[in-house]
């Protein structure tokens, strides 16, 4: 991969550009934050050819969201688990919004 190919992938939401301290930084949070939402498997890093856990802008994100729930007093597992539900009902309801979509270019109402 190229320097440039690197730098545009910084755009990349998916891209696993954040160490785990600097990740832990951003987030205001400590290094074994991360590591507890990882072992929730609320995200899971990638590793880097050393072996080290690198975060991308979508995971910090999900991280940033079981801080607030975790600050809000709900313990970790929870709050992992409301995240994951959280997501399952966007995806639930996106799928449904396609499907009515879908139904009305398929069906169209009829004109009296």
């Amino acid at each position: 991969m190229t320097a440039d190919d690197s730098y545009g992938r910084l755009d990349d939401d998916d891209y696993p550009a954040y160490t785990m301290g600097r990740a832990a930084e951003m987030l205001g949070t400590t290094q074994g934050f991360l590591r507890a939402i990882g072992e929730a498997r609320l995200i899971t890093p990638l590793r880097s050819e050393g072996g080290h856990r690198r975060y991308s802008r979508y995971q910090l994100r999900i991280a940033a969201r079981a801080r607030e729930l975790v600050d809000q007093g709900t313990p970790i597992e929870a709050a992992c688990r409301i995240i994951i539900l959280e997501d399952q009902l966007e995806e639930a309801q996106r799928i449904n919004a396609e499907y009515r979509r879908a139904t009305k270019t398929a069906h169209p109402p009829a004109v009296a």
